[in-house]
């Protein structure tokens, strides 16, 4: 195997300014892909490219606001006048609500969490469809979490997000299984050294969690080794 295996690929990350998303961005370039980074945030993308062209990968940023109603469309319609093809989209982006009862959700976050965990992703899959069927072998990673299939308290507002995250991607995996070599993956990261963990877990150590980089080299052996049907798997130390 040489030491760029996915030389040639094309891999597109969102919420690739920091955290989960920065890191597999990072892994995917050292490997050989360029890699598409997406994210609001333009001082982080650019720095997220600047490690990668230090490091000697391949990127390019594209800026996009997920909860845009256009924002997706357009960055499929400017990879697509690039590229004839994408091998893999890694879906990291994420919002997460304060930690609440239900019964005091606040409106404006849970409309936030809906169209970013939810609608967006339905958005990517839609817009992104037509490439990643065009690959030799497209695949998606959904980066989820536990709450979505295991409910627990004051974690509905995102719980209930990411329980319509899977059944999206799981649907989406059984609609293009017989149909095209697109596989999906879903992927939980388990406790994690993000900025996320830290805002639902204030008092905690992030030196006790796992570093970002664990979850994004094995989201990139994924890649390199493959897997067939429907994925599933959480991520440990």
């Amino acid at each position: 195997m040489t030491d760029k295996p996915l030389d040639g690929r094309l891999v597109l990350v969102t919420g690739a300014s920091k955290g989960i998303g920065a890191a597999t961005a990072k892994a995917f370039a050292a490997a050989g892909a360029h890699v598409v980074l997406t994210a609001r945030d333009v001082r982080g993308l650019e720095t997220v490219e600047d490690a990668i062209h230090d490091a000697g990968g391949q990127s390019t940023i594209a800026p996009v606001d997920l909860a845009e109603s256009d924002g997706i469309a357009r960055l499929a319609s400017a990879i697509a006048g690039r590229w004839d093809k994408l091998d893999a989209l890694v879906i990291s982006a994420a919002y997460l609500p304060t930690l609440t009862p239900v019964t005091q959700i606040d409106g404006k976050q849970f409309s936030q969490a809906i169209t970013v965990n939810v609608l967006a992703t339905q958005a990517l899959l839609a817009n992104f469809d037509p490439l990643l069927k065009r690959a030799d072998a497209g695949r998606v990673y959904g980066l989820t979490s536990s709450v979505g299939a295991d409910p627990r308290a004051y974690w509905s507002a995102y719980g209930s997000t990411k329980a319509a995250f899977d059944n999206l991607l799981e649907c989406y995996a059984a609609e293009v299984e017989k149909v095209s070599k697109v596989r999906v993956a879903l992927i939980d990261p388990g406790a994690t050294r993000t900025d996320m963990r830290a805002k639902a877990y204030p008092g905690e150590d992030p030196k006790t969690v796992k570093s970002p980089d664990v979850v994004a080299n094995r989201l990139v052996e994924l890649q390199i080794n493959d897997f067939d049907g429907l994925y599933r798997e959480r991520v440990e130390r």
